[in-house]
């Protein structure tokens, strides 16, 4: 078989999870084809309350931590479901519609779409993101602990995010579930009995 048609045979039998670069969840965090990624939850400041001194406190807090940490990546992301398409889907409904009953109905659906959006609006996640490689457990461990100590020695509050709380990350980031943490590790994995004895048959 030529070199070309193998290739495009392994494209075609790459799972989702090959895709995106993601390997399985560890003890720290997650492990990818470029290393193991630990994720921080950094609690937000509201700055327009701060003074300008306060506020440029603070962004020489945020220098230390990546004079300390340079590899260290930071990322802000919604906390909540976007509900864009489906009050698109919704507004679209509503120019085809023409039951009266129906309209009502949609539009119903429509409000409560804002005042759930309203309500979530300002929710964001603030996360630094270290990405280690070819690291033994306890190196692993050591520094997820001095990580998460530089980052609250310099004011912000924060904690190293545990496997459901990667998942809820990971499913709001693409746009799969507001629920990411109930999802199981491997597809499919809630609907095998693994108390079941395979050999009793």
């Amino acid at each position: 078989m030529p070199i070309k048609e193998k290739q495009q045979k392994r494209k075609k039998g790459r799972s989702v999870q090959e895709l995106i670069g993601v390997k399985t969840f560890t003890k720290y965090g997650l492990a990818t084809n470029k290393g193991e990624l630990l994720f921080y939850l950094v609690s937000p400041t509201n700055i327009s309350v701060l003074s300008r001194t306060n506020v440029e406190i603070k962004i020489r807090h945020l220098m230390m931590i990546l004079s300390s940490i340079p590899d260290i990546e930071i990322t802000c992301t919604d906390s909540s479901e976007c509900f864009d398409d489906n009050k698109a889907y919704l507004q679209k409904r509503l120019s085809e519609e023409y039951n009266p009953k129906v309209r009502k109905i949609i539009k119903k659906d429509i409000d409560f779409l804002d005042h759930i959006q309203m309500e979530m609006a300002t929710a964001r996640q603030f996360l630094f993101v270290a990405r280690l490689k070819n690291t033994k457990d306890k190196q692993t461990f050591d520094t997820a602990n001095r990580i998460e100590k530089v980052i609250s020695e310099q004011g912000f509050e924060t904690h190293r995010m545990k496997e459901n709380e990667i998942k809820r990350f990971l499913a709001l980031y693409f746009e799969a579930s507001m629920n990411g943490e109930q999802m199981p590790d491997a597809d499919g994995e809630q609907f095998f009995d693994f108390n079941k004895d395979g050999e009793s048959e």
